[in-house]
């Protein structure tokens, strides 16, 4: 079916870094990781078959957005963001989500209200780097740490560029966002119990992740009355940078086959 490109005042919530080359068969509505904005997701843009077309959530605290006031708890932040997707005309014909790490919990929790309201247009979540609801939380938290310690944490996390993390004028601007990120990320838990949803699942996690590894996703597979795959990739927790080619071609593989 062919889909107009999404273009509304609420592309500052969701903007299109990628539309489809021709007819639009699937929208990747991409969630960024604690911190991060659609700007993680640009270097995709070649990667993607060329009937997907491509957007990332941004969130309070980054970008033109930089001023607003950041999400304390997670019921606004869901109510808000599937609001903005579904006002800019995201949802209305076939599309997947993709989120790493804190953004999978809300690529997550948005593909639930999504798929309850609008059924069979989800046709698959991409959970990355990411612990299922029902798995505990690693302790201590990273984000009640202080601010020296904190900020060796993320350093040692990887992720996070040398130069951002030593430029006290940068981290001004990009800790508040990454640190309440993480803060919502480590709080979550099941919120629904036994209530799975009707919409597939790719959980992919890094062999040598020492935040959520394989023990900490297997239990996506509670979430969902579709299928459920765990993939494995040769790489630490940010995958999605140093094993982008690869990523992108199970993306583009379980997307092809939906549509």
């Amino acid at each position: 079916m062919r889909q107009p490109a999404v273009r509304s005042a609420s592309d500052i919530w969701v903007p299109v870094i990628r539309p489809a080359s021709g007819t639009c068969r699937i929208r990747l509505i991409c969630f960024p990781y604690a911190g991060g904005g659609p700007d993680l997701f640009r270097t995709w843009a070649d990667g993607l078959d060329d009937g997907v077309e491509l957007l990332a959530v941004r969130l309070p605290g980054r970008g033109p957005r930089l001023r607003e006031p950041l999400y304390e708890s997670w019921k606004p932040l869901i109510a808000d963001t599937y609001k903005a997707l579904s006002s800019a005309g995201c949802l209305t014909g076939p599309h997947a989500f993709f989120g790493h790490s804190f953004g999978a919990r809300l690529a997550y929790e948005t593909a639930r209200l999504a798929a309850e309201a609008l059924p069979g247009t989800t046709r698959r979540l991409f959970v990355a780097g990411s612990r299922s609801p029902d798995h505990p939380q690693h302790r201590p938290y990273l984000h009640e740490l202080p601010h020296e310690r904190y900020v060796e944490a993320v350093r040692a996390m990887g992720g996070t560029p040398a130069e951002i993390l030593d430029n006290r004028a940068m981290m001004r601007l990009f800790l508040p966002a990454m640190r309440s990120d993480m803060r919502l990320a480590e709080l979550w838990g099941d919120r629904h119990g036994r209530s799975p949803m009707d919409v597939p699942i790719t959980a992919l996690y890094g062999r040598d992740d020492p935040i959520d590894g394989r023990a900490a996703m297997r239990g996506w597979r509670r979430c969902t009355r579709r299928q459920t795959e765990l993939l494995e990739l040769p790489a630490g927790h940010f995958f999605l940078e140093t094993h982008r080619e690869l990523l992108l071609e199970t993306i583009n593989d379980r997307l092809v086959s939906t549509v």
